[in-house]
């Protein structure tokens, strides 16, 4: 009997996910373990391994198709076997169309070069065709060929034919007329890479000589054309884009003296005991916290949920966007243990192997961009959270010591807050004493 294999559930908080690539194909003979594709969530693209055994009959999912979790993603069985009869999969359910009148949205083209439509106010290139546009999907073939031969867009241009306004082969003519088409010189090898670009060449500006539009210029306009975001990145714009329109940000920065620490690090470095930068911030971090209950929250409505668990997210750049691992109960953990912990879960995230349970739980972020060589940023606030620090590279500074100008290690840090539940005062008593405990040897004297 045919086994019917579900795209699997990862996270409580995954209801769609996109299945990025499939690793085997129809025909092959599959043993439990073995990886049938790759799943891109919100997150991290993971590994889903076969529970089953048998020869892959079909494909059900797509890649590239974001579709509900649990859904039917392939089938397994004996070759020859007869396939059930499975109902087409469902495509993420759109939004609710807005009840108020939508902007006129402005073609673009995707990296495959076919238009669509972006929701964003349009202004047209050419004072001709300030006409309020009549999008018509159905134009008439000769249009088509028309726009296919002068590589125009045929959303610009206005439909007469009929009581729907289709637009006709007239139209099209009209449009190169009235829009300054004839007035544009292209050279022949840029009107062919236009035309495999699938471009409009009125939209693209001639360098060459007398405003003649040449293949640098071509190639200009290819490299412009819009690249779709892919998932991860899409719901990092998302959840950011939140952020900061929802969470009422403050920044707080001050200037920590890491001396002493950076020489205490290499002590122990030449001891045996390597333990990086990052794992005495993060330490610092989690100490901190717990003094400071209100930083270590989060809104929810009109209610404040000051967390129990102390739980540091990490942020690390991939590369294809960004992800932060999540260090569990880091208050309670030595620093050889999150030194290890880290190490770890950068490792899965540069690799695609963080699981969801491993990005799940942070109660307070750390952007550790100290190896970029930066004096100072600011960071947004991860929603679910109170509050995001930012760290910066330790750079030899000149200071006043007892009234003398000494060169010091000096290290700025800025904590983003949410002005909801953490008030200024509170912010800055937080990266006071954060920065005391990294001064403060002795303190680290005791933990090692």
């Amino acid at each position: 009997m045919a086994t019917l294999v579900p795209v699997p559930k990862l996270g409580q908080s995954e209801e769609t996910v996109v299945i990025d690539s499939w690793r085997a194909k129809e025909g092959d003979v599959i043993k439990k373990g073995d990886v049938l594709f790759e799943v891109e969530t919100d997150k991290a693209v993971l590994e889903v391994e076969s529970q089953f055994e048998g020869t892959l009959l079909k494909i059900i999912v797509p890649a590239g198709k974001e579709v509900p979790v649990m859904i039917t993603a392939c089938v397994l069985g004996k070759p020859g076997e007869e396939i059930p009869e499975i109902a087409e999969t469902p495509a993420k359910p759109a939004a609710p169309a807005p009840k108020t009148a939508a902007p006129a949205t402005a073609p673009t083209q995707t990296s495959t070069g076919q238009v669509q439509k972006a929701n964003v106010p349009f202004e047209p290139t050419f004072a001709s065709a300030s006409v309020p546009v009549v999008h018509t999907p159905n134009p008439s073939p000769r249009a088509r060929k028309f726009a296919q031969d002068f590589l125009i867009d045929l959303d610009k241009v206005n439909g007469t034919g009929g009581a729907a306004g289709r637009v006709n082969e007239k139209d099209v003519r009209n449009y190169l007329e009235t829009s300054g088409y004839y007035d544009k010189k292209i050279t022949p090898s840029a009107f062919n890479l236009a035309q495999k670009e699938d471009l409009e060449l009125i939209v693209i500006d001639g360098s060459g000589e007398n405003g003649r539009v040449t293949l640098a210029d071509v190639k200009d306009a290819v490299d412009e054309k819009p690249q779709e975001m892919n998932g991860m990145r899409r719901i990092i714009a998302e959840r950011l884009t939140q952020s900061k329109q929802t969470i009422p940000h403050f920044y707080v920065t001050v200037s920590i003296d890491m001396t002493d620490l950076m020489a205490k690090r290499k002590q122990l470095k030449e001891d045996g005991i390597n333990l990086s930068v990052n794992v005495f911030i993060v330490k610092a971090a989690a100490m901190t916290l717990k003094e400071f209950p209100y930083v270590n929250a989060a809104v929810h409505g009109n209610a404040v949920i000051r967390k129990s668990k102390v739980n540091v997210g990490v942020a690390v750049s991939v590369d294809n966007g960004l992800v932060v691992p999540v260090v569990k109960n880091t208050d309670r953990k030595a620093l050889d243990e999150i030194q290890a912990e880290v190490a770890e879960l950068a490792e899965k995230a540069r690799t695609n192997k963080l699981s969801p349970d491993e990005m799940k739980g942070g109660s307070f972020t750390i952007s550790n961009m100290g190896m970029l060589n930066v004096e100072s940023f600011g960071a947004i606030i991860n929603p679910g959270e109170a509050a995001i620090l930012a760290v910066s590279s330790s750079i030899p500074t000149p200071v006043v010591i007892d009234d003398e100008i000494v060169i010091r290690n000096i290290m700025k840090v800025t904590l983003s807050a949410d002005h909801r539940v953490v008030d200024g005062a509170m912010g800055a008593e937080f990266v006071n004493a954060f920065k005391n405990k990294l001064e403060d040897s002795e303190l680290w004297d005791n933990m090692i």
